[in-house]
C-alpha cells in the first residue's frame, strides 16, 4: 500500500488510530480509559445527571424536527455487533432540520443493563436511571463529508438520546430486535429491511434536555450537542430481555463467551455546564420560580454574554468588578456525595510545573485549525478568537497530537490528561458560555484577562475571590440548615463541619471516577 493511500485512510478515518481495547468493567474498564484515551479524563464529558439545579428553561428552544425518518422497506440497513453495543447504520438522507446546521444521520445504538439489572441508561434524571437508552447519532453535514471527519470536531456531532423504560410492548422495536440473533457475536453483521425510524422516538419531540457534551465511549471527544428527550419510550420486559441476554462482547470463536450487557458509562462532572430545557412542568413540580429562570436567560443572552467577554478583554475591569460579578460567577454545587466518589490521581502534579521552566504554556500550542497559535508567526492568535469568530473550529485529534509532542519534549508525557484538559477547557467553556449552555468558569476568566494590566487583573481577581467566597458561605449556611430552601426551591445536603472553604474555592483540574 502506497504512502499516499495510507495518508488518505488516516485522514478519513481518525478513529482507526484509537483502536485500543476498552471495556466497561474490569481490566481496560472506564476507570482506565484516560490512559489510552486522554479526552475521557478531560472536559465536558458525557453522560451527566440532569439535576434540577442545572436546568435552565429556554422558551426559544424549538421542537426537534427530523426529516426522511420513514424509510422504505425496500431499503437495506446494516445491523452489527461491535462488541460494545448493537448498532444500526442509517442513511445520510435522514437529518435533523431544527439545528443551526444540517445534521445527517449516521447510526443508532443502545445502552442497557442486564437481566438482573433493569437500569442501564447513561443519562439520568435527578439520579433516576432508566432501563436503557437509545442514541441516534448525526454529523454536521454542512461542514464535514462524513461522520469520521466530524467526530473529532467541536461542532461535529448531534445526538438524539431516548430513555427506554419497561412497560407496554413496542412493535417498532420488534422490527429491529427480531434480527438480533443474527449478530450475537462481536463483528457479526447482517442486512435488515429498513423501517420507520421515527416510530422509535417519543411521540413528543418538543420536550427535551439540551447541553454540550462528548461521546460516551472512547475516544470521548467533546464534540456532541446532546438532545435527550424528556419522555421515555416503553418496551416490554420480553423485548428488553431479548436485547439484554442475546448478545456477546466476544468473538464467536472465543471461549468462554463474554455477555454483552451493562454497557453504560457512569455520570460525569457538570464542568460548569447548564442544561437547557424546553419544558416547564418539571420545574413547576420542584417549585422553581420560572420567572427567575427566564430572567437568567434573558439577562444573560448570547448578546449580553459577548459583551461581558469583550469587557473582560478590553473594557473597564474596575466597573466589571463592581457591577457585573453576579453574571460571571459559576453556580456552585458542593455535592459531598459526589466528592466521595472522586479522587485525584496519586503523585499528580499540575502539568505546567513540568513545562514552566521551558516557558511554554497552552497559549503556544501550534495549530492549523483556527485554534491558538504563536509558533512561526510574528503576532500570536489569541486562544479565544476561535470562540468569538464564527467558522473557526477545534480539531481534537490535532490538539492531542500537539500536546503529546510538547510533553515529549519536556519528558512529561505522564501528565497528558491534565495537560490536555487545561488546553481544551477554557475554549470549550467560552464557546458553551456564549451559547448559554455553561456558566463562565474562573479558569476561563483568568485566561481572558491575562493580557490586561496587572493592577486591573488583580482588582478583578480579588473581587471574584471575595464574591465567590460569599456565595459559598451562603450555600454552606443553607446546607447546615436543611429547612432553608435555596433559590432553586429545594433543601440542600448538609456540609461537613470541617469543610475547608478556601480549598474548595480552587477548582480541581482533573478528577477520576472510582469504580
Amino acid at each position: 500500500m502506497s504512502l499516499k493511500i495510507i495518508l488518505i485512510i488516516l485522514i478519513a478515518c481518525p478513529l482507526a488510530l484509537t483502536g485500543r481495547k476498552w471495556t466497561y468493567n474490569g481490566l481496560d474498564g472506564e476507570h482506565d480509559w484516560p490512559t489510552n484515551y486522554p479526552f475521557c479524563g478531560g472536559a465536558f464529558q458525557s453522560p451527566i445527571d440532569f439535576q434540577t439545579h442545572l436546568l435552565r428553561y429556554d422558551p426559544n428552544l424549538p421542537p426537534i424536527q427530523v426529516q426522511n425518518y420513514n424509510l422504505s422497506t425496500s431499503e437495506q440497513l446494516t445491523l452489527g455487533n461491535n462488541g460494545h453495543s448493537v448498532q444500526l447504520s442509517l442513511p445520510s438522507h435522514m437529518y435533523i432540520s431544527s439545528l443551526p446546521h444540517r445534521y445527517s444521520a449516521a447510526q443508532l445504538h443502545f445502552h442497557w443493563g442486564s437481566s438482573n439489572l433493569l437500569t442501564g441508561s447513561e443519562h439520568t434524571v435527578n439520579g433516576k436511571q432508566f432501563a436503557g437508552e437509545m442514541h441516534v447519532v448525526h454529523f454536521n453535514s454542512d461542514k464535514y463529508p462524513n461522520v469520521s471527519m466530524a467526530v473529532d470536531k467541536h461542532d461535529g456531532l448531534a445526538v438524539l438520546g431516548v430513555f427506554i423504560e419497561i412497560g407496554e410492548a413496542n412493535p417498532a422495536f420488534d422490527k429491529l430486535f427480531r434480527f438480533i440473533s443474527g449478530v450475537k457475536y462481536r463483528d457479526q453483521k447482517i442486512q435488515v429491511p429498513a423501517f420507520n425510524i421515527r416510530a422509535l422516538l417519543p411521540d413528543r419531540l418538543d420536550q427535551y434536555y439540551r447541553y454540550d457534551g462528548s461521546l460516551t465511549t472512547p475516544p470521548c471527544y467533546p464534540s456532541v450537542l446532546w438532545t435527550v428527550f424528556r419522555k421515555p419510550v416503553t418496551i416490554s420486559r420480553k423485548q428488553f430481555l431479548a436485547l439484554a441476554t442475546a448478545l456477546y462482547a466476544s468473538f464467536a470463536q472465543d471461549s468462554p463467551s463474554m455477555p454483552l450487557h451493562e454497557n453504560y458509562r457512569k455520570s460525569q462532572l457538570p464542568d460548569n455546564r447548564v442544561v437547557l430545557v424546553s419544558f416547564r412542568e418539571e420545574l413547576l413540580h420542584h417549585n422553581i420560580c420560572l420567572s427567575g429562570l427566564h430572567g437568567i436567560l434573558s439577562v444573560a443572552s448570547p448578546f449580553h454574554r459577548r459583551q461581558v467577554v469583550q469587557k473582560l478583554l478590553v473594557g473597564d475591569l474596575a466597573d466589571l468588578a463592581d457591577e457585573g460579578l453576579y453574571q460571571l460567577l459559576p453556580k456552585l454545587s458542593l455535592h459531598t456525595d459526589t466528592d466521595k466518589k472522586l479522587k485525584r490521581p496519586k503523585k499528580q502534579r499540575h502539568w505546567s510545573q513540568a513545562t514552566q521552566k521551558h516557558q511554554w504554556s497552552k497559549n503556544n500550542v501550534p495549530s492549523d485549525n483556527g485554534y491558538s497559535s504563536s509558533v512561526g508567526k510574528n503576532i500570536p492568535t489569541p486562544w479565544y478568537m476561535g470562540a468569538l469568530e464564527t467558522g473557526k473550529g477545534m480539531c481534537f485529534v490535532s490538539l492531542e497530537e500537539q500536546v503529546i509532542h510538547q510533553l515529549e519534549r519536556y519528558q512529561a508525557k505522564g501528565l497528558m490528561v491534565e495537560a490536555l484538559r487545561e488546553v481544551v477547557f477554557p475554549e470549550l467553556n467560552l464557546r458553551s458560555y456564549l451559547h448559554c449552555r455553561s456558566d463562565l468558569d474562573l479558569q476561563t476568566i483568568r485566561q481572558l484577562i491575562q493580557g490586561r494590566s496587572r493592577d486591573e487583573a488583580a482588582e478583578l481577581e480579588q473581587s471574584l475571590t471575595k464574591a465567590m467566597l460569599r456565595q459559598m458561605r451562603r450555600q454552606i449556611k443553607r446546607r447546615r440548615n436543611p429547612n432553608i430552601k435555596t433559590t432553586m426551591g429545594h433543601p440542600q445536603a448538609t456540609v461537613p463541619k470541617d469543610y475547608n472553604l478556601e480549598l474548595a474555592y480552587h477548582r480541581p483540574q482533573h478528577v477520576e471516577w472510582e469504580d
